[in-house]
């Protein structure tokens, strides 16, 4: 094997589920502390911050001589689950592909930014290389919360799966609830029950008409439009009584230019709309959950810095993005990081059979390595 798939190989090998996302799940401390050994053996100044129990980030750092710019390579520990997986924890190198749980998202990514930030600490740069090792993307982004607030740099590279292409967009999400209330009543007595259920048959009609009418209208050049979809649906007793509640989950991602407050308000006429003219029908919208979608100008240093380096080593310029999964990227931007998304070729993310091509590992660990020798120089 490479170094890069050697390394992501052992990666894979520890199990770091996230236990918001499965029940039972490990969470990262376990990779966190071998990649914080690993990071202490290569010489890098290195520290692994405990943010619950069992949850984990690490920061390790080149550090430049003083006087020069900095650079984060950014890249998550935890992983999803694994039912329906053969051996998801015994990585197998087959065909130029690693396989095994998180071999793509995104611990080949994690092996090609450690070993790029010891690249850059041979070179002895004057700014700094900061890795930041970071758990919980897969539910609530604590990891790169508690970095944002700790940390700056003046660039940075999410490291997350893009095909080796440069995204300088992604969509952002709204988690939206609507729960209908009902009256119980046996099933025998009409003139009792409410069926709550049935009234939020006209939210499920609306909410298929607003993704429809969304997607007619694209409104960005890399992400095209926004769209919203049911998620979850809940609600009955049982089978001989009125339903007293039903609760729906949906989810709406958004493009730039589209906010929470939009999404909620676009919710909330929806629900007025299905209850026009029906005094029985009540219900409330709540949004527990958003993430702002995320965009860099293309004219940004970072951009043209990925760009030119992925250009020499790739043999032809990488194409400009977006992509429509939520990354931690929106969170650094916000935090006034100027950020680009950029990542190795795989497949199955999230599914039964996840790979990552070891090929383009070593591409991203020369392209990060020449972004941080040009940016940190």
């Amino acid at each position: 094997m490479s170094d890069v798939a050697e390394l992501a190989a052992q990666l894979v090998a520890i199990e770091s589920i996230n236990p918001d996302v499965v029940a039972g799940g490990s969470g990262e401390l376990g990779v966190a502390r071998f990649v914080a050994e690993w990071c202490e053996r290569a010489g890098l100044e290195t520290t692994l911050t405990e943010l619950r129990p069992g949850r984990a980030n690490v920061v390790a750092v080149a550090r430049g001589s003083g006087g020069g710019r900095s650079l984060m390579l950014n890249a998550h520990m935890d992983t999803v689950g694994v039912a329906g997986m053969t051996d998801p924890f015994v990585p197998r190198l087959e065909g130029g592909r690693l396989y095994g749980r998180g071999a793509q998202d995104m611990k080949g990514s994690l092996a090609a930014c450690m070993l790029a930030t010891v690249e850059a600490q041979r070179h002895g740069l004057r700014g700094d290389v900061v890795l930041t090792a970071v758990a919980d993307e897969e539910f609530a982004s604590i990891g790169t919360e508690a970095a944002a607030r700790s940390l700056t740099a003046d660039a940075a590279i999410v490291t997350e799966p893009t095909e080796l292409q440069l995204a300088v967009a992604h969509k952002g999400f709204v988690h939206i609830e609507v729960e209908v209330t009902g009256r119980a009543a046996h099933g025998s007595r009409p003139d009792l029950g409410i069926d709550a259920i049935a009234k939020m048959g006209r939210v499920l009609v609306g909410i298929e008409e607003l993704d429809r009418d969304l997607r007619a209208n694209p409104m960005h050049p890399q992400l095209r439009s926004g769209s919203i979809h049911a998620s979850l649906v809940e609600g009955g007793q049982e089978f001989s009584s009125y339903p007293a509640r039903c609760l729906l989950q949906a989810e709406r991602r958004t493009i730039p230019g589209e906010s929470a407050e939009l999404a909620e308000k676009e919710l909330r006429e929806i629900v007025a709309r299905a209850g026009t003219g029906d005094p029985d029908f009540s219900a409330e919208v709540r949004a527990p959950i958003s993430r702002e979608p995320f965009e860099v100008t293309e004219d940004a240093d970072v951009v043209h810095l990925v760009r030119r380096h992925a250009t020499s080593v790739l043999g032809a310029e990488p194409e400009l993005v977006g992509v429509p999964f939520w990354a931690d990227s929106a969170l650094l931007a916000a935090a006034g990081i100027p950020t680009v998304v950029f990542g190795p070729v795989g497949a199955g993310l999230h599914t039964e059979v996840e790979w990552v091509d070891v090929a383009s590992l070593e591409r991203c660990v020369e392209i990060y390595a020449g972004v941080a020798r040009e940016l940190c120089a």
